[in-house]
């Protein structure tokens, strides 16, 4: 019997080789063993029986911002982390820009972990940011733990992160690639977008416009070639438009070290079902049409698309104004990505193995953390969400846990309901009670992480 403080046993534990009934031994943190269902607990060890809920890995979302120091009147680390917890999620890594300052330099980091490390409920890493002006920053911030380096090929909506053009672009690349870096990046070609027809107003109609499916398949094409001329690996960051996707998978095909997430909202929410004004359903990439909704869902079942992560980009609620045209971008969806995949992965024909593959391996493989993050298995850091996968919730947001409680999902019933969250062996949150906060600040582990592994399932037709 290995060492065991705790033990959780459930009918139905997600482990790497799938879904069955377990009881799972906990110690310092660790998980130490995946047990048969009916082992005894260890003397002196505490058991807590789950019944028939689901004990999945703590979802690891790659892609938040949280927005703190600077604009913590749109978010900050305490009540970001909080809605991860309730969603499920027990890492995340922040991403550079909407904070004052943007995690670009060491000094900048560095501020960004003091406040970090006195509020957050759950673990936190973060990305560094690659502007046109800090080349010489992007090794000093590897070398302090960053995990990668996010960069816009757009602009960004926000003066202190300018885009990289595409000789800056060139030039990051090449730096980060030298010294084994990843570099994250929003696909969206500047000179397709200037081309586009642009009226504001309330029509969501004109806004998708303004975002053509072209300006990511333009901007993705150069990237990969740019990624293969290097031999550099890329991110391709909240992937909306399926056009792109016979693009990467050529690439992939070829040996490009490239990867791809999409969002919850790209793979629940419709473009026709968005009401005119409604800017909360407002991001970029844009949400798009059913017929592109179904384009990533089969990519994502045939592994041309890696993961699934938040884009959480909040903002307060005077900022979501019914004009389209200048109404802030992002869709706040830390507490609910869990539940929202679900329903329509569930309806789909994909099992919850499905789920956590997306947005808990593939997104601790992402940044490497997946020796200790993304699966219930021994070695592993003991965190976990007990999942109800069969009850529902009709979204009110007055019940979310984010700082500007404004959300497309309001009304919707969602299934899946998350019961607590556990983070090294200690739970989190239980019906609806936060422990005080006890998160981490996680650095980069050493050397690149392989590519995820694709999944046998074939294309669907």
């Amino acid at each position: 019997m290995p060492d065991a403080e705790l033990v959780l046993r459930s009918t139905r534990v997600i482990t790497p080789g799938g879904m069955r009934a377990a009881s799972v031994a906990v110690a310092g943190g660790t998980i130490t063993a995946v047990l048969p269902y009916d082992a005894g607990p260890p003397a002196g060890a505490r058991l807590e029986d789950l019944g028939d809920d689901v004990l999945l890995p703590g979802l690891v979302d790659t892609h938040v911002h949280v927005n703190d120091p600077g604009r913590t009147e749109w978010e900050g680390f305490s009540t970001a982390t909080r809605a991860a917890a309730a969603g499920g999620i027990t890492t995340l890594i922040d991403m550079p820009l909407n904070s004052l300052p943007p995690t670009t330099t060491v000094g900048h980091l560095r501020t960004k972990k003091q406040v970090a490390a006195r509020r957050a409920h759950i673990d936190v890493g973060f990305w560094g940011g690659a502007l046109p002006d800090n080349l010489a920053d992007l090794r000093p911030l590897h070398d302090a733990g960053v995990f990668g380096f996010k960069a816009f090929l757009s602009p960004s909506g926000v003066d202190e992160f300018p885009h990289l053009g595409r000789e800056h672009l060139a030039r990051s690349m090449a730096e980060i690639a030298g010294f084994g870096g990843l570099l994250v990046v929003h696909a969206e070609d500047p000179h397709r977008l200037a081309a586009a027809p642009q009226r504001g107003g309330p029509k969501y109609a004109d806004f998708l416009a303004s975002r053509p499916h072209d300006a990511e398949a333009t901007a993705v094409a150069h990237l990969v070639e740019q990624a293969e001329r290097l031999h550099a690996r890329v991110h391709v960051l909240h992937l909306s438009s399926g056009e792109a996707l016979p693009l990467i998978a050529v690439a992939k095909a070829r040996g490009v070290p490239v990867t791809v997430e999409t969002c919850p909202h790209y793979l629940t929410l419709k473009a026709e079902e968005v009401p005119d004004g409604a800017s909360e359903f407002k991001c970029c990439p844009p949400i798009r049409e059913a017929a592109n909704q179904d384009l990533l869902w089969q990519a994502l079942a045939d592994g041309t698309i890696d993961c699934v992560v938040t884009d959480h980009s909040p903002s307060t609620a005077d900022l979501k104004t019914d004009d389209f045209a200048t109404a802030w971008g992002g869709v706040s969806g830390l507490q609910l990505s869990l539940p929202a995949v679900w329903t329509e992965a569930r309806t789909r024909g994909h099992d919850l193995v499905d789920v956590v593959r997306w947005m808990s391996a593939h997104t601790a493989r992402l940044v490497g953390l997946d020796a200790r993050k993304g699966a219930i298995e021994a070695g592993r850091d003991a965190d976990f969400a007990v999942f109800a996968p069969d009850d529902t919730f009709t979204v009110d947001p007055a019940a979310l846990q984010h700082r500007n409680r404004v959300t497309a999902y309001a009304g919707r019933t969602l299934h899946g309901v998350v019961r607590s969250t556990w983070l090294r062996g200690e739970r989190i949150l239980a019906d609806g009670e936060f422990a005080e906060p006890r998160g981490r600040l996680l650095g980069r582990t050493d050397g690149p992480a392989p590519p995820p592994e694709r999944p046998t399932r074939e294309r669907q037709t």
